[in-house]
Parts: C-alpha cells; sequence; structure tokens
C-alpha cells in the first residue's frame, strides 16, 4: 500500500499518550501503538491496533481494529517474528504480556521477572523464537514464549536501560544503552554466560560485556543497528545529538578485560531538545529517522565520506513530545510517527 505524499493519514486516541509505535513484519498495513494514561506517569496502559485503509481519490485513513486495556502504562511493543497476529508489549509494572490479536481482552501469556518499569521489547529476527526486554531495574533478560521464565538475565547497567536490540547480523550480540551514557554490546556465546550443571544465567546473571562505548555525559535513551552495515549503531539522547558508532574501532582493554571505545563517525545535530526515538531505514543503508521532545520527527541521510549528514525531512504536525518513530518494512520512505498528544502520524518522507 503506498500512502500518497501530502497530509498524513491520522488517528488521534484522547486519553492515551503513545510511546512506541511498531509495523507488522507480516502485513504492510498493520500498526500497533503502545500506549499510557496520564503521559504514562500513573494509571492504566493500552495496546491498539491500527490497520491503513485506502480512501477516495488515493488517499489513505487509519481505523482501530482493536486494543487491550492494561492495569498499568504500555512503554514499548514488538511484533512477533513467528506468529503473525501474536505480539509483545513492556509494562510499567514490570512484566510483559503476549497478545494473540484474534482473541479478546486477555494476554495469552505474561511474564514478570523485572522489579520496576520494562521499557523496551525486542524480537530478534534471525533466532526467531527469542525476545528480548529491558528494565529500570538494570537488567536485560533473554526469553522464548515458551517458557514460564527467562532463559537469560544481563545486569547491563547499575542504572535504567532504555533500550536493548538484537543485531540484525548476528543472532547471539545484543546492544543496550543506558541512563549512564554507555552502549554496551554483549555476546552470549561468550563463557560467561554458559550455564553449568550448579549454576544458570537465572540464578547468576551475567554482567560481562564485550564492549562499552561511553556515547555521551548524559542519558542515552535510544539505539538502533544500522541494517546493511553489521558493526554500526545509532545513538540518541538529552544531548540532542544522534551519534554514529562504528563498533570494530575499540581501544585497549582496561585491567578487567572489557573493551572499551568506538570510533564515532559521525554526530548529527539539529534537534532542539533530547531524541527520544533513533531508527535506521530498512531499505537505504544511509537514512535514519529521529523522534524528540521538540515535537518533531525528522529523517537524515547520513554519509561521513561525503561530509556528514543532511535534513532530509521534518515532521512537525504534533502538538506534544514524540515519543517513536517507525519505518514501514515493505514500503520504502514511509514512516509512522507517535507522541504524547494521543496522535500516531504515516507519512511519506
Amino acid at each position: 500500500m503506498n500512502i500518497p505524499r501530502g497530509p498524513p493519514a491520522t488517528l488521534h486516541t484522547p486519553g492515551f499518550a503513545h510511546y512506541s509505535v511498531a509495523w507488522s513484519p507480516f502485513h504492510n498495513t498493520r500498526i500497533a501503538l503502545a500506549s499510557a494514561a496520564n503521559f504514562g506517569l500513573v494509571g492504566n496502559g493500552r495496546l491498539h491496533l491500527v490497520s491503513l485503509i485506502p480512501g477516495p481519490g488515493g488517499a489513505s485513513g487509519t481505523k482501530i481494529d482493536k486494543y487491550y486495556e492494561t492495569q498499568d502504562a504500555l512503554y514499548d511493543v514488538a511484533w512477533s517474528e513467528v506468529h503473525e497476529n501474536q505480539l509483545l508489549a513492556g509494562s510499567g509494572d514490570g512484566s510483559i504480556k503476549l497478545w494473540d490479536v484474534m482473541l479478546n481482552d486477555f494476554p495469552i501469556r505474561a511474564w514478570h521477572e523485572h522489579t520496576r518499569e520494562v521499557f523496551s521489547v525486542d524480537w530478534s529476527n534471525i533466532k526467531k523464537d527469542t525476545f528480548l526486554s529491558s528494565s529500570w531495574d538494570g537488567n536485560v533478560k533473554v526469553w522464548t514464549p515458551e517458557r514460564a521464565r527467562s532463559v537469560a538475565t544481563l545486569q547491563a547497567h547499575v542504572s535504567c536501560v532504555y533500550q536493548a536490540l538484537f543485531s540484525p547480523h548476528q543472532p547471539d550480540i545484543i546492544a543496550t544503552c543506558s541512563m549512564d551514557g554507555t552502549i554496551k554490546i554483549f555476546d552470549l556465546r561468550t563463557p560467561a554466560y554458559a550455564s553449568g550443571p550448579m549454576t544458570n544465567s537465572f540464578t547468576n546473571p551475567g554482567s560481562a560485556a564485550v564492549l562499552t562505548i561511553p556515547a555521551s555525559g548524559t542519558e542515552l535513551l535510544s539505539l538502533d543497528w544500522n541494517k546493511y552495515r553489521p558493526f554500526i549503531i545509532a545513538s540518541a539522547g538529552v544531548d540532542k545529538m544522534v551519534k554514529v558508532w562504528d563498533c570494530r574501532m575499540a581501544s585497549t582493554a582496561p585491567p578487567s578485560g572489557q573493551a572499551v571505545g568506538g570510533l564515532c563517525e559521525l554526530q548529527v545535530h539539529g534537534h532542539e531538545y533530547a531524541v527520544r526515538k533513533v531508527q535506521w531505514s530498512p531499505h537505504r543503508a544511509d537514512v535514519l529517522a529521529t523522534a524528540s521532545y521538540d515535537m518533531t520527527c525528522r529523517v537524515w541521510t547520513t554519509n561521513p565520506a561525503q561530509g556528514g549528514s543532511h535534513l532530509l525531512h521534518i515532521h512537525d504536525p504534533h502538538t506534544e513530545f514524540v515519543a517513536g518513530c517507525g519505518w514501514s518494512l515493505y514500503d520504502q520512505g514511509l514512516l509512522a510517527s507517535c507522541g504524547w498528544d494521543g496522535r500516531l502520524n504515516v507519512f511519506q518522507a
């Protein structure tokens, strides 16, 4: 489905601020929204399932297919890579819930090991029976839907882990970003995560990162792996900048044996307030989108060899913080943004 240039397709959900938006990997017109009442500070949450619909004259619109109520705010959502009708949501009460859109009212599974808000969830697109969660408790957990408890726990940071993502190129590589301003890379194949007969990663969580990147002097709110360049990560946060890192450029390991470094090959300036979300395009290696507290969603081209970054598009109809953005996996240039104004916008960048 192609969305024409011009006014965006818009959906408004009064009373619920949006924190995250995710496109289905199976259907090019299906979108999920993680939402919260009272801006996520207190109160319940809602998971919205939205469809794009063709309109007269080739224009497009949106409609809510279904929504699920939760007792606490929802901060992130991720579609299953195995079942087209299933998706995850991370909640403010520390739980993760798995929903099936063909069923009403209740999740089909729930897990509750985190002791604070679950702020991100991510489903592996390589090891498709595995997903991640990260929490304000400083931990990252690895799960499979069939098990009642996590299969691995990483004590990733001492403070909030705002996001954790599987590498789209290596199934056992995980990147995290945190309130402490660092990006950490974890390799689940290292001996530190091997479970012996008398121990396991549930009772003895691992904490050994293979690389730590001191990316910012302020909080890092988001990161993303480049889909075409395996060692490239973009990060963004409170310092209002987007930085592009090459993880292969690590400095000499300190006595702890943990590599530190990462070459910052590009810094992208332009937002006026903190950048809440960064996401690389699934169609081009040199294009990324950002969402910011300055109430805009922006699209950039990044090419260090040609002198840096260039702003391609500013999307500014939002009237509150823009908390999430996401690229369509099927239609090149099609982008969704969501914010605290309770609006979802779908537009061609």
